[in-house]
């Protein structure tokens, strides 16, 4: 059982058999629905759906239909979706080792850590893949990604407070930092030296202040891995809109936080239950995160609707 159904509406364990009904009257009107030839077994088509349980949110199914036209289950997950384009770095992809999924791999330098996502719509993956391997050199074939994530469990914290000159400070500094890591991504030496000693004078600061000054006070958003799991985060970042939604089938109320991390975007998912403090534009949001993401493709064509369920289809 995914301990994240919590994050979407489900603070009760729902029993396996709950779940198999959910899936089985879901899969005859998903929101989305992808399917893809199998290359490990050319007579199994591998098919994934979303089966919604609020507006953008819901389960994903992944399984295969068989050579008799029969879907099986392999595994599902919670999930959260976003139209908000949070990163156009180059993304590259990994298979997982238990399933047929795949997790995104992005270095921003607004996070400065490499950005490590359950890929959700992998068989579109799937369906790209090759035209790099025709095409080399026509370069990337991904242009965009949208993050989202799941938590179980987080806190609100007020906002630092910052006059107007120190925000123009902050965000010249910022950009020239982002300046400087693309240089010392590209081999710049001196770029990378900077950017060294930037570091150690921020720790030096950090270290002289700590001592009658909270650590909160002084940092206002950081994202950095959490535990085993590669996508897992800790983060802290500014909530930048709210919105509040419900789980049709328990009725328990799921927010929907836009967050701002050093300018990177993402939606999150948390059950009211869950959350400390009153979330509001302006203030921040601390806990651990569970990240999700969707790749737009360069010059994929628009999926198929159908008609009278709004619902997409990729075939």
């Amino acid at each position: 059982m995914h301990k994240y159904l919590r994050a979407v509406g489900f603070s009760k364990t729902p029993t396996r058999k709950e779940i198999f009904n959910f899936i089985q009257s879901g899969l005859e009107k998903p929101a989305y629905r992808a399917y893809t030839t199998n290359e490990a077994d050319p007579d199994s088509l591998l098919a994934q759906f979303d089966l919604p349980l609020g507006k953008n949110f819901g389960l994903c199914v992944c399984g295969q239909f068989d050579d008799d036209d029969e879907f099986y289950p392999e595994y599902y997950y919670p999930y959260l979706d976003t139209d908000r384009i949070s990163s156009a770095e180059d993304v590259t992809f990994e298979k997982r080792l238990d399933n047929n999924s795949y997790a995104g791999v992005c270095d921003d330098l607004r996070v400065g850590v490499t950005l490590i996502f359950r890929l959700r719509n992998y068989i579109e993956y799937l369906k790209n893949k090759d035209r790099q391997s025709q095409n080399p050199e026509n370069g990337r074939i991904v242009s965009s990604c949208s993050l989202s994530a799941l938590s179980l469990e987080g806190s609100v914290l007020m906002p630092i407070y910052e006059s107007e000159v120190e925000r123009k400070s902050k965000k010249s500094t910022e950009i020239k930092r982002r300046k400087l890591m693309t240089q010392a991504r590209d081999g710049d030496e001196e770029a990378a030296r900077t950017l060294s000693s930037a570091e150690m004078e921020t720790y030096a600061n950090i270290l002289s202040h700590i001592q009658y000054e909270d650590v909160y006070s002084m940092v206002d958003s950081y994202l950095m891995p959490y535990g085993a799991e590669c996508d897992l985060y800790s983060i802290m970042a500014d909530i930048k809109k709210v919105r509040r939604a419900r789980n049709f089938l328990t009725g328990e109320e799921i927010l929907i936080l836009t967050l701002s991390c050093n300018g990177l975007y993402l939606d999150l998912a948390i059950n009211s239950k869950d959350l400390f403090g009153v979330p509001e534009p302006g203030r921040r949001f601390k806990g651990i995160i569970w990240m999700q993401g969707k790749v737009n493709f360069i010059d994929q064509e628009p999926a198929e609707k159908e008609a009278g369920n709004n619902q997409e289809t990729i075939v």
